[in-house]
């Protein structure tokens, strides 16, 4: 799955109707809410407010709206390029203001979904990555060894007494690697342990 970093707009015009697009990455359904509600309050003048989001790391909270346009021209297709490009934690809408020329469904249908096409060609996907937090523990003579095969910027903490500790931030793909070299390394004598709750984890700075 991928998303965006940050927010992006864009405004195209179709048979003088004007669509502006506003795209946003978002963690939650209460934000990506807000969000909207936002926007209709700064362009409370809209002819619609074509809108949806993606929630979740599968996208398993979707949700569109299309505010008024006939039903399976706007939200619809616009929605479906969002799932064709794999994207979630992401929050759309598609402001009209009408031009006076009537676009048919089929105009409408292309409308929507070259707003969301192109918006999403002037952005970089972002992959979203999975984290393991790894908690661990060997003696001092290991170390220099250990941080040679330890990505720098996975280490968030290290503590150091009787023996060595460090917490690492790894990227759920390398983790069986990660562990393999470790216990390699230390001839398994390195405790190691995922962390379940690693929320009030102090990242060094």
């Amino acid at each position: 799955m991928y998303t965006i970093n940050g927010e992006i707009t864009n405004q195209i015009e179709i048979n003088k109707s004007i669509f502006i697009t506003y795209l946003k990455h978002v963690e939650s359904v209460d934000e990506a809410k807000s969000y909207l509600k936002a926007l209709r309050e700064k362009y409370p003048d809209a002819t619609h407010h074509v809108s949806g989001y993606i929630i979740g790391k599968t996208g398993e909270a979707g949700h569109y709206d299309d505010d008024g346009e006939p039903s399976g021209t706007a939200g619809l297709p616009m929605f479906e390029v969002l799932r064709k490009n794999e994207l979630t934690n992401i929050v759309v809408d598609v402001i009209r203001y009408f031009g006076g020329i009537k676009l048919g469904a089929g105009g409408l249908v292309r409308a929507y979904s070259k707003s969301i096409s192109t918006i999403l060609k002037m952005t970089n996907l972002a992959p979203i990555i999975e984290y393991n937090f790894l908690e661990v523990r060997f003696d001092y003579n290991f170390l220099k060894l250990i941080e040679k095969v330890v990505n720098e910027a996975y280490i968030i903490k290290r503590h150091f007494d009787s023996s060595v500790e460090l917490i690492l931030k790894v990227p759920n793909y390398e983790l069986d690697e990660i562990l393999a070299k470790i216990k390699n390394l230390t001839q398994n004598n390195a405790k190691m342990r995922l962390l379940d709750n690693y929320t009030n984890i102090d990242e060094e700075t």
